[in-house]
């Protein structure tokens, strides 16, 4: 009985030994215990960039800036070339010469014809060869500008979908210049065209602001350029930039809105002298005939016009609001 109870007890403890240390292993706990101390073992975290980092980031978007300020310093000086372009015309130097010779004899023959002189008709054409072509460029440029700031915050938000999609910044700005309407396609083919005869596309879009002169283009072309310099989420940049455009259009508008009952007045005020005046020609011709045919009259028309030019002058400056 003794000899049982003994080899009992020798049985059982050699089964313990074995579950301790042999099932383990033949179980593959060790495997999972060493796999779950891999698990939950801590890694060290990426360190955060200093200040020295910081400052040294901050200093090259800082020197990123003032290089595009002295670019654009340069570029302020318009050549007769680039209001051309500016305008969304093709002419040469010459042909615009030509235009304001014609423009200028037409209006010398005109009012020589009328009678009032020679020297009325040599101001006139003076006036009409120098004045006329570069109001008309002025007046196509605005013209220009306005349909470029319409559809600009579109485009933009075109190309953050398309780079949040997955597709490269060019490809973005080829869907552009392929899909938009004009003035926006011409200018995004030219930013193209420039990137492939080998300037950097940041470059390329900082170029924008030269053929647009207006802040939104200029925004556009240094959140691009800072990004191919010294990278970032472009995406991002981009989608805040869109935003940014867009408020400043509703700006504009709520402004154009506010200031329509003072162009109006302004607009009033400007015309009731001339419609006043031929009022009075009508009605009472030989009334106010005596401007016409004294010299006392003469200087006191051309005094009232200066004066009036003058208050008309005033009151644009004083609606007309830059922002």
């Amino acid at each position: 009985m003794n000899l049982y109870l003994v080899f009992a007890l020798v049985t059982l403890a050699m089964g313990g030994v074995a579950w301790v240390f042999v099932y383990p292993l033949l179980s593959g706990e060790r495997h999972t215990e060493r796999r779950m101390a891999s698990v939950a073992r801590s890694e060290p975290m990426a360190p955060r960039p200093t200040r020295a980092a910081q400052r040294s980031r901050r200093e090259q978007v800082q020197g990123t800036l003032n290089e595009i300020e002295e670019r654009q310093k340069k570029a302020k000086r318009q050549s007769l070339a680039a209001r051309i372009s500016r305008a969304g015309l093709t002419w040469s130097k010459r042909r615009f010469f030509l235009t304001a010779g014609v423009f200028g004899l037409v209006a010398f023959i005109g009012v020589l014809a009328a009678g009032p002189g020679l020297l009325a008709a040599l101001g006139a054409g003076f006036a009409a060869g120098c004045g006329l072509p570069l109001w008309l460029l002025s007046f196509l440029k605005k013209r220009r500008l306005a349909r470029f700031l319409d559809g600009f915050p579109d485009a933009v938000d075109v190309i953050v979908r398309g780079i949040k999609a997955g597709l490269p910044l060019l490809d973005s700005l080829k869907l552009i210049a392929e899909e938009s309407r004009e003035p926006i396609r011409g200018e995004f083919r030219a930013i193209i065209e420039t990137q492939a005869i080998g300037m950097p596309l940041g470059e390329a879009c900082l170029r924008l602001y030269e053929r647009m002169p207006v802040p939104e283009a200029n925004f556009f072309g240094i959140v691009v350029f800072i990004q191919q310099r010294s990278g970032g989420n472009l995406s991002e940049a981009l989608g805040n930039l869109s935003r940014v455009l867009r408020d400043r259009k509703k700006m504009k508008a709520k402004i154009q809105a506010m200031s329509m009952e003072a162009k109006a007045s302004a607009t009033i005020i400007g015309s009731l002298p001339l419609a006043v005046m031929t009022l009075v020609y009508i009605t009472s011709p030989n009334y106010i005939s005596i401007l016409f045919t004294e010299p006392l009259g003469h200087a006191m028309l051309a005094g009232s016009a200066i004066w009036m030019g003058m208050g008309v002058l005033v009151m644009r400056k004083m609606i007309n609001f830059d922002f």
